[in-house]
């Protein structure tokens, strides 16, 4: 037996109604039309579908078992097409994102708790997991947007600007070093920094200022939460170096001080890295605008 959509549309249509004429009214064809079909579907099956003489038009037991069928799948086709149809306009679709910025965590959650608001049949979600191996994941189709500081020449991916931000140091008022106007890579050589736990080549500390100068802190502390990694530099248990944004977001105590990185200090700028074929979807588009909005927030905070 060859059973169609459109066969189980019919015993739907013909059960609501309660006759020929409504239901193909309802379904927009010939009550001609709709008799033959109904021969054709009884012809197949070998069994009526429908009682004869009755008023309104009543199912038989066969009918009855196909409009089950019906009641069953038809929604899940609907279901399917409504999310197709979201596809194609841009309603619709998945937002998996890596991060390479630890501490972009923080600025990120208004940002997705926002979107997700505005953009509810859109799957959001964070795949840390990724986080070291992002761009490749991007362009294996694992994640959908990397937050990245390094930006790579790949084909096929564009790396959008957020904003710019300058990682600090932070130290104790304690720490004699918060007696510098800046500090250099040399300040660090008796000191224990406390940092994120992701590779040395993904902070800024390493990358940016004392891989370069080849200096190596007296030891090096890791701590997953930005709250504990200012909780220990008030302490002057270490010091550490994060991003102007997340201290003055993250104000912990006033036992701690920030000074600029070199006597002229760094400036690093984070990227939105998304495949290029898809940075024109409506939601996409909408995800970067509300990314640099909230960065313009945490700027002027």
């Amino acid at each position: 037996m060859h059973i169609e959509f459109r066969h189980l549309r019919t015993i739907k249509a013909i059960h609501e109604a309660g006759g020929l004429a409504k239901a193909a009214e309802q379904l927009h064809i010939t009550q001609s039309a709709l008799s033959h079909q109904i021969k054709g579907l009884e012809d197949q099956a070998g069994v009526e579908l429908f009682v004869r003489r009755s008023k309104p038009m009543k199912l038989s037991a066969a009918g009855l078992r196909l409009l089950r069928l019906a009641e069953q799948i038809l929604p899940q086709v609907q279901a399917m097409q409504d999310e197709f149809s979201g596809l194609r306009d841009g309603r619709s679709g998945r937002m998996h994102i890596a991060i390479e910025c630890h501490a972009c965590f923080e600025w990120l959650f208004p940002v997705l708790e926002r979107f997700r608001k505005d953009w509810p049949d859109v799957d959001v979600d964070i795949r840390p997991g990724l986080a070291f191996e992002a761009l490749p994941a991007l362009l294996k189709e694992e994640v959908d947007l990397v937050v990245s500081s390094d930006p790579e020449e790949l084909a096929g991916v564009e790396f959008l600007e957020l904003f710019d931000y300058a990682p600090v140091f932070v130290a104790s008022k304690d720490n004699p070093l918060a007696e510098k106007p800046f500090i250099d890579a040399e300040d660090f050589r008796d000191q224990t920094l406390i940092t994120y736990p992701v590779e040395r080549s993904r902070l800024d500390v390493f990358s940016q200022l004392l891989s370069p100068a080849r200096v190596e802190p007296a030891a090096v502390r890791q701590a997953e939460l930005t709250a504990v990694i200012l909780l220990l530099v008030a302490s002057n248990r270490g010091v550490a170096v994060l991003p102007d944004w997340v201290v003055r977001e993250v104000k912990y105590s006033s036992d701690y001080v920030t000074r600029p990185l070199t006597s002229k200090g760094l400036t690093r700028r984070l990227y939105a890295a998304v495949r290029s074929d898809e940075r024109g979807k409506p939601y996409m588009e909408r995800l970067i605008t509300l990314a640099r909005t909230e960065a313009r927030k945490l700027q002027k905070a």
